[in-house]
Parts: structure tokens; C-alpha cells; sequence
């Protein structure tokens, strides 16, 4: 997954120290490019033909702060062409009335574990965590999804248009995650989502230290500590080792050679890439403390947080996320289920989003939460209502379209209404944050894959087919 030739080169230039004060070389160029990233199992996506779209007379939420009353959307080429009032289309195009209902970008959420703890959740296809050592960077989330799993449908039917599915939080580093366009697809690769950056899934906390405490370690948060600490060791090492190469993983040594690094490294490709900022971190983080940790452990090792995952202690130190350009991926109220979140409050949300650069995320990580996450941001709006915070939907959508396509590198193709973006695009019956909202239509990349008044456009799971007199389970 390459990204485009000036945000590789921007990450190279800002990547100054790799470890303990050591000066980072001359950046890599295009051939002498680490192998890293390369992708041996490239995405196939490919967006469904569809005419030009002109959706009329809507309220619109851009995502980028700003809301225009009586608007109009038109989608081109699976591209947003123009968003404004009066616009003209061309004479093939579909005309939607949305007189009275709501147009914003599609929602992304930004932790899901669907397709790798699908339903129905059976240990058969319980795929999320690698449990078997505390740290397993060389393992990739995209192995585990079954595409088959309903959960797909069902968030498209809440507006979800992307996702970022990512390993378990049993790990100190659990794997590499993968962002998906959430279009019904046979592989996986179809789904994946064009030149999105993987993520890295680290966790913190209690954890990691109940899973592997009684089966050799760690069992303490300071062993925690020293799992990251080794295992970015290596990679520091690893990297510096590759350097002397030509870049690609072969610096003439044969490859078991004792410590010449000429053999590739599943676990270090990926740690590596992190450090390099090919590879977005994210971390499962409750307490404010413990984050502050990790930030420092960045900061010790060269990468970069992207976001800190659940944080539900993240107020706390509010003003420092948004001074390191870190986000916080949260939930709206969720607390008190075991110790380490027993802080939270239910203005979390509201008060990382207040300070200036700040980069607050409303997500799911729940194959349920995920078809409403609209209605979670809802919620936070109103606990900050009642405690003399007004949040306009205009800033509140950002939770759920703009900032976590920014965690994810993706905002230069989605994530707001901006032309030449990815069309992907959900038309409310009324203002998302009403607890009567429902998405009527979503677009991705301009093609009407879900209409609520359409059986035709209302995909299903191949596993649900034949099992329409089956009850339960998500809706």
C-alpha cells in the first residue's frame, strides 16, 4: 500500500530520530524504498458504475465544520463534483428530492472487529486475537475477515461506508489492521480499501496482563511496558541493519547470516513500518496516565500515535492529544466494566473535542453500536448540552466522518464532501442526531448501494441467504 509520492516523502523528512537520539539517514527514495509496506495482497476494489447523482434541496453536513441549508450534492464518476444551492446536472442524471432530510459524507468507523469476530459469533471463525504470545505484529486482521459476515450489511444500513477492521486487544501489539470500503465483495481484497496505510493494533492495561499473566508474562503493567520497549528495540535494530543494505530488505548477506539482517521479518516488517510512519498506530488505552506513557514511548522509538482507542480517561489529558496531533477514537458513555475504566465520564467526548487542533472520534467496537453510531454521537451532544456545552451538528458529524478518516490516512480520498473526493454520501430522513434517524440511501463512490425503500439495494450476506425465517441477532 504505497501512499502518494509527497506524503512518503513528508514522512521521511519529519521522521527525525529513530531511537535514543540516533540521526535518521538520507530519506530512502522510490528505489530504494524499504520493503515494508509493500502489499503481497493488493486490494481489488473496484467501485460499481453509476450515473451522476443530484441530490436537491437538503441540509448538508460538509464534515469539514460547515452546514448548508436548502443544498445541493452532485456526484459524478464516483467523485463529489460540487456541493452548493441551484446546481446544474448533466441530462442523464438521477435527481433525488431531499426536501426536509439531511445529506452528509458516509460514516467511517474507525474500530471494528467485523468480518473477524463475525456473526454469529462461534469459536469456529473467532478470529480477532492471536493469543498465543504477547506480541504478534507479523499477524494482518485482512487473514481473518470473512467477507460473508452479516455485520457488513447491517452497518451499511447505519450509513457505514468505510471501516478499519482490527485485531483483538488480548496483545501488547496484536497485528496489523486493514481499512475496508464496506461494499458486499467474495474476498476481502475487494473490499479493501485503495492506498489506505494499515494500522498497527498495540494495547495497554489490564489486558494483556490477564491474558498472558498466569502463561508466562507479561502479568504487570511495568512488564507491559518492557514487552513494547523490546520489541521496538529490535526494530530500531532492524531498521539500521536494513539501511545498510540497498532498501529492500537485501544487503548481499545471505539471509540467516547471524545478525546481518539479511533475513526478512514478518513481526519486525511491521514495527518497522510503524517507526517509518508507513504504518498507523493505534492503541486500546483507557487510563490518562498509561496514554501519557505511550506518548512517550513514541517518542522514544520515532513513530507516532495515531489515536488512542477507547480512552475513557482521555479528558484528562485533553489538551495534550490535541497539541501531539493524537486522536481519540471513544465511546460515548460506555464505563465501569472493569477497572481501568471506571473514570469515565459521559462528556469524554465533548471535552477532547474542545481544544483548539483537537481531533475527537465517536467509534464503535461493537458489531451492534456500529449500525447507530449517529445515535452515540447524539448522546454525547446532549451530556455536553447538559453541562452548558452546545455542540452544533455541523462540528459533531466530524466524529464520525472527517477525524477518523484522518486517523486513518484516508482524508485526502473521503471522510468530507469536497470536490474530487470519493462519493461516498448518506441521505437522512431527518437530522442524524435524532433518535428517529435513519439512513434512506448510501452512496460509495457515487453508487446507490443501500436505499431503505429499495429490497433491491439491501444487500445480504450469501450465509443469511435461505434464512429469512431466522430471528435475533442485529438489526
Amino acid at each position: 500500500m504505497l501512499k502518494p509520492l509527497a506524503a512518503a516523502l513528508a514522512v521521511a523528512l519529519l521522521a527525525g530520530c529513530t531511537t535514543t537520539g540516533q540521526t535518521r539517514e538520507t530519506p530512502p527514495t522510490a528505489t530504494t524504498r524499504p520493503s515494508f509496506t509493500d502489499d503481497p495482497y493488493p486490494s481489488t476494489y473496484r467501485a460499481i458504475a453509476a450515473p451522476p447523482v443530484l441530490i436537491q434541496h437538503a441540509t448538508v453536513l460538509t464534515g469539514t465544520g460547515q452546514r448548508l441549508d436548502d443544498a445541493d450534492v452532485l456526484m459524478r464518476g464516483g467523485r463529489i463534483v460540487a456541493v452548493g444551492t441551484a446546481l446544474e446536472a448533466p441530462a442523464d442524471a438521477t435527481r433525488v428530492d431531499g426536501t426536509g432530510k439531511w445529506v452528509t459524507p458516509g460514516i467511517i468507523d474507525v474500530h471494528s472487529h467485523l468480518g473477524v469476530y463475525p456473526s454469529p459469533g462461534m469459536s469456529a471463525h473467532s478470529d480477532g486475537n492471536e493469543a498465543t504470545s504477547p506480541v504478534t505484529p507479523n499477524v494482518w486482521a485482512e487473514h481473518s475477515v470473512w467477507p460473508q459476515d452479516p455485520g457488513f450489511a447491517a452497518a451499511l444500513a447505519g450509513g457505514i461506508t468505510s471501516l478499519q477492521v482490527l485485531p483483538g486487544s488480548a496483545n501488547l501489539i496484536g497485528g496489523r489492521g486493514v481499512t475496508l470500503k464496506n461494499v458486499p465483495a467474495t474476498t476481502y481484497q475487494a473490499m479493501k480499501f485503495p492506498g489506505a496505510p494499515w494500522g498497527l493494533k498495540m494495547a495497554c492495561g489490564e489486558n494483556p496482563k490477564r491474558v498472558y499473566g498466569q502463561k508466562g508474562g507479561p502479568s504487570t503493567r511495568m512488564a507491559n511496558v518492557a514487552g513494547y520497549r523490546a520489541a521496538f528495540i529490535d526494530a530500531a535494530e532492524y531498521l539500521k541493519k536494513k539501511k545498510k543494505g540497498n532498501g529492500n530488505g537485501d544487503n548481499g548477506k545471505a539471509d540467516s547470516e547471524k545478525d546481518t539482517g539479511g533475513k526478512r521479518d514478518l513481526k519486525l516488517d511491521t514495527l518497522a513500518g510503524a517507526i517509518n510512519g508507513d504504518i498507523k498506530v493505534h492503541i486500546h488505552c483507557y487510563r490518562a496516565d498509561e496514554m501519557a506513557t505511550m506518548l512517550d514511548l513514541a517518542k522514544e522509538f520515532g513513530f507516532k500515535v495515531a489515536a488512542f482507542h477507547h480512552g475513557v480517561e482521555a479528558y484528562k489529558l485533553a489538551d495534550r492529544l490535541a497539541a501531539e496531533g493524537v486522536c481519540g477514537a471513544l465511546w460515548a458513555d460506555w464505563w465501569g466494566f472493569k477497572m481501568e475504566a471506571f473514570d469515565g465520564i459521559q462528556e469524554n467526548i465533548a471535552l477532547v473535542d474542545r481544544p483548539a487542533n483537537s481531533c475527537a472520534i465517536v467509534h464503535s467496537d461493537s458489531e451492534e453500536g456500529i449500525q447507530r453510531l449517529n445515535q452515540e454521537a447524539a448522546k454525547v451532544m446532549a451530556h455536553a448540552r447538559l453541562t452548558g456545552i452546545d455542540i452544533a451538528p455541523e462540528r459533531a458529524i466530524r466524529w464520525l466522518t472527517e477525524n477518523p478518516a484522518k486517523a486513518l490516512g484516508i482524508l485526502d480520498k473521503t471522510g468530507t464532501l469536497e470536490n474530487g473526493k470519493m462519493a461516498d454520501v448518506v441521505l437522512w430522513n431527518g437530522s442524524p442526531f435524532s433518535v428517529y434517524a435513519k439512513a434512506e440511501q448510501v452512496y460509495i463512490d457515487g453508487a446507490r448501494v443501500f436505499d431503505r425503500n429499495d429490497a433491491t439495494r439491501q444487500p445480504k450476506s450469501d450465509f443469511m441467504l435461505g434464512q429469512g425465517g431466522m430471528t435475533g441477532g442485529a438489526r
